[in-house]
């Protein structure tokens, strides 16, 4: 009788674990709110730091799907624009698991005012915590990036971009943390490719899928925190 309760307790045992190993594994939605380095431009699309977050994640096992909302050139009222436009739902999904925020660039190239960036990157900010949940340990801010290190800027006054960019990253850094959401200061790195320049692209401008590795580690550790 024994053998046959313990017989039939394996039996049991086993049938359940079959039944996990058929369940569907769980996913990670992450989106990916920015401009050009978002995209990746002038990477292959695998390299850039949303994707390989990604790969990065799908390495330790988590099954991860990203959603890049971004293109080259955009500012932060295009970006605000491109978001308002996309389906940014999943089927019976209320919020992402994940997401980033990167935007201002060309807020600086275009000579916009600090005050209109201010305004318009809390409003992006506030989305992004919307899409997340409300839960500002689950949206991520990168700041800007220094292109005025990269040959592009070759002849212009790379101090005065370079001033430039850290105000920007004041205001946007100012903003993310009054609402309480994860900074990652990648400005310092970007501008290491004055005397290293595999890490940008070939236009000479953008950064390479080498420097977005780097994004990529330092988000998806940020990521694996819960």
């Amino acid at each position: 009788m024994k053998l046959i309760f313990v017989l039939l307790l394996f039996t049991a045992s086993s049938f359940i674990n079959q039944d996990k190993r058929m369940q569907p594994q769980p996913v990670f939605h992450y989106l990916a709110l920015g401009d050009s380095y978002t995209i990746g431009e002038m990477v292959p699309a695998a390299e850039n730091f949303p994707s390989q977050v990604v790969h990065l994640l799908e390495q330790k096992g988590i099954k991860t799907d990203a959603r890049i909302i971004a293109r080259t050139g955009w500012t932060t009222d295009e970006l605000k624009a491109g978001i308002d436009a996309a389906n940014l739902e999943y089927p019976l999904l209320e919020k992402y698991d994940r997401v980033s925020l990167l935007i201002g660039v060309n807020n600086q190239y275009r000579g916009r005012s600090v005050d209109q960036y201010r305004v318009e990157f809390t409003g992006l900010l506030e989305q992004a915590l919307g899409y997340a949940g409300g839960n500002p340990d689950h949206v991520v801010v990168l700041s800007i990036p220094d292109w005025g290190v990269t040959p592009y800027a070759e002849g212009r006054d790379r101090v005065q971009i370079a001033r430039e960019i850290d105000t920007y990253n004041m205001v946007n850094r100012e903003m993310t943390e009054a609402h309480r959401i994860h900074y990652i200061d990648i400005t310092p790195w970007t501008r290491e490719a004055a005397g290293q320049p595999d890490l940008l692209a070939a236009d000479g401008l953008h950064p390479s899928g080498k420097e977005y590795r780097r994004w990529a580690e330092k988000l998806t550790d940020y990521f694996m925190k819960d």
